[in-house]
Parts: structure tokens; sequence; C-alpha cells
């Protein structure tokens, strides 16, 4: 049994996004209730001849763009395992002033202070590019962005199933014996 039209447009559709609610919506469309396209959406993945086909087209893209599971994780792995000291360095740096060295009369040595080096990118790996969003010259120096870390960490953990959304379910028989108890005593039994 092949896919209707409409079911073919709707697995078309919610490919572009993975939204089955706009999906539905934007092929049924006298439907104008999310809550009723929420669900006729979801009633139409589950539908075994469209999360069939859902599959293939996404096996296809995956083949055809080369981008996988895999490929995803690893930038992922990339930004959320990078650290401020795989672009930057802290460095002393001597104080020259005149053209001369500054010497600290009670050491006798060369005074310095603290200055930022950037790692220049052609001595960076490209796992660690991956972490970088961004380069540009600021108003004091060179400024290197990176990925969000924070967000890279909470899809990783994700992905691994370690932060479980708490879904409260309510037992519904347990709410119709009160509900049927409501009725009974309010009809006098």
């Amino acid at each position: 049994m092949a896919l209707t039209d409409k079911q073919k447009l709707f697995a078309d559709e919610y490919l572009i996004d993975l939204n089955a609610t706009r999906a539905y919506k934007a092929v049924y469309k006298n439907c104008k209730n999310d809550e009723t396209a929420a669900a006729a959406g979801a009633r139409m993945l589950r539908n075994v001849k469209v999360a069939e086909y859902i599959q293939q087209r996404m096996k296809d893209r995956e083949k055809r763009t080369e981008i996988t599971q895999d490929k995803v994780l690893t930038e992922l792995a990339a930004i959320a395992f990078s650290k401020g000291s795989d672009f930057a360095k802290v460095v002393d740096e001597p104080i020259i002033s005149h053209g001369k060295y500054v010497i600290d009369p009670d050491t006798g040595k060369v005074k310095t202070f603290k200055s930022v080096e950037v790692i220049p990118t052609d001595k960076l790996t490209e796992e660690k590019k991956k972490a970088i969003s961004g380069i540009k010259e600021g108003k004091y120096g060179i400024e290197v962005a990176t990925c969000d870390k924070v967000k890279a960490l909470e899809l990783l953990g994700r992905h691994l199933g370690m932060f479980k959304d708490k879904v409260e379910l309510t037992n519904l028989n347990e709410e119709k014996g009160k509900l049927d108890n409501v009725i009974a005593q309010l009809r006098g039994g």
C-alpha cells in the first residue's frame, strides 16, 4: 500500500523543519487549531508507511549531504570540550621604556606585565578550530569568539539521555473514579 498524496505531502513538509503541527496545517488547510493539528500530525507520524517514507528520505538526505549523527556529535564534542587556553594564553611581557628594559631595583630583573597572547590559527588543530565562531580585530585587540560550550554540553547530554524532562502523568482511571463519585453524590446516591 503506497502513501496517499496527502500523506506524502505531509511527510515532505515535515522534513523541512521536523514540525508535525506546521506540516499538518500546511497540507490540511482547513485545520486552523494548533492542538488539533498537533494531534493529527502525531497520528500521521505513527503511520507505518509515513514513518518508513520519512526514514528513507532522511537516509537519502544523509547520503547526499554526508551529514551524519556521528559528524554532528563530533562537532558538538569539539565545542563542548574546548577550553580558553586552546586559543590564548597569559604571558609575561617585559616593560620597555624609552627603548630600554625597565629593571626592578630590588631584584635586578627585568620588570614584566601580564599580557594575553592569541594562538595563531595555523598553530591550532582542526579539532580546536571547530569551536571558533569568529575572529575579529576589536577595540582592545584581536577577539576570538567561541561557540556556546554550555549549549553543546547540554545537547550531548540530551543525546546520551543524561537529562530527563520530568513529565507527570495523572492516573486517568483514578481521576475517572473520583469524577464518578462526585456525579453519584450530586445525584444523591
